[in-house]
């Protein structure tokens, strides 16, 4: 059975560290591009649903017909007798 000694102790702590901080820069590299191309994809697809909601609410009100109104007689106001 072996035994562990401090020097693969430190030097186990050490990769770790190592590893840490390069996982680090490589986030501070490439997190700011990743989150700007999330950015622009919803924007893009805003853009689209902004587009076709519009274009079919033109297309609802040019297609609509006037509505007609109905007369239904005069608005009678009535009080109680007593």
């Amino acid at each position: 059975m072996q035994e562990a000694s401090i020097g693969s102790l430190i030097e186990d702590i050490f990769v770790i560290l190592i590893i840490y901080y390069v996982i680090k820069f490589v986030m501070q590299l490439f997190l700011p591009l990743m989150a700007r191309k999330v950015v622009e994809k919803a924007n893009e697809q805003f853009q689209q649903q902004y587009q076709q909601n519009n274009h079919s609410q033109t297309q609802n009100k040019q297609s609509e017909k006037p509505k007609e109104t109905k007369n239904v007689g005069e608005y009678i106001d009535y009080e109680e007798v007593e």
